[in-house]
C-alpha cells in the first residue's frame, strides 16, 4: 500500500453502527458523538472532576471490601465478624452515596469542558453537556450548558429530536447529522454571550 493510501485511510471517519432498537446503546452512541464534536472539533478541553469524584468513592468502597477480606485472612471468621459487619455496612453506605451522587449531582452529564481564551486574556468557559433518553422512546434529549469564567452567569440550550434522525435504517451513527445539531446549539448559546 502506498503512503498516499495509507493517509487517505487513516483520513475516513470511523464508522459506528449500533443497535439501533437498543435504547441505552444509541444514547452512548449519540454521545460519544457530542462528545468527539465538542473535544476535537470544537478544540475544548475535558475536565474529569465530574468523573474522578465517582472513581473516588468507588476506590474507597473497594478499599473497605479488600480491608474486609485481608481481615478476616489474618483473624478468621469468629474473631472478625463485628469487623465484618462494620465493612459490609461500610460498603453498602458508599454504595448509596454513589447512587445518590449519579442520580442528584451528576444528572445524566456525560461531559464537563473547559473552553480557554485563545488570548488568554478572559476565564474559560464551562460547558457541560448531559442527555436524556427513555427506555421504549425514541427522542433524545440534549442540554447544553455554558457558564462564563468571567461573571459566572450561566446560559442553557436543549433539542429534543428523534434519534431516527441521527441513525440511518442500518444502525449506523451519522455523526455529521449530530455534528450540525451540536454546533447549532453551540452557536445558539455562544450568541447569548454576545447579547448578554
Amino acid at each position: 500500500m502506498s503512503k498516499s493510501n495509507e493517509k487517505m485511510a487513516d483520513e475516513k471517519p470511523e464508522v459506528i453502527k449500533v443497535n439501533k432498537w437498543d435504547a441505552s446503546v444509541v444514547k452512548n452512541a449519540l454521545d460519544d458523538g457530542v462528545k468527539e464534536m465538542l473535544i476535537s472539533k470544537r478544540g475544548f478541553e475535558e475536565d474529569y472532576t465530574l468523573i474522578d469524584r465517582r472513581l473516588w468513592i468507588c476506590s474507597i468502597a473497594v478499599g473497605v471490601a479488600m480491608f474486609a477480606l485481608v481481615w478476616d485472612y489474618l483473624h478468621p471468621f469468629p474473631a472478625s465478624r463485628p469487623i465484618l459487619i462494620g465493612c459490609v455496612g461500610g460498603y453498602f453506605f458508599l454504595m448509596g452515596v454513589l447512587t445518590l451522587y449519579t442520580t442528584y449531582f451528576e444528572k445524566g452529564t456525560f461531559l464537563v469542558a473547559q473552553e480557554r481564551d485563545p488570548a488568554g486574556l478572559d476565564s474559560a468557559c464551562r460547558w457541560e453537556a448531559s442527555s436524556h433518553m427513555e427506555k421504549f422512546d425514541d427522542m433524545y434529549q440534549l442540554v447544553l450548558t455554558v457558564c462564563d469564567g468571567e461573571n459566572q452567569k450561566s446560559r442553557t440550550d436543549s433539542f429534543n429530536r428523534s434519534c431516527g434522525e441521527f441513525i440511518d435504517e442500518n444502525g449506523v451513527v451519522c455523526l455529521d447529522l449530530v455534528d450540525s445539531a451540536v454546533d447549532k446549539l453551540v452557536r445558539s448559546l455562544e450568541s447569548g454571550k454576545k447579547d448578554s
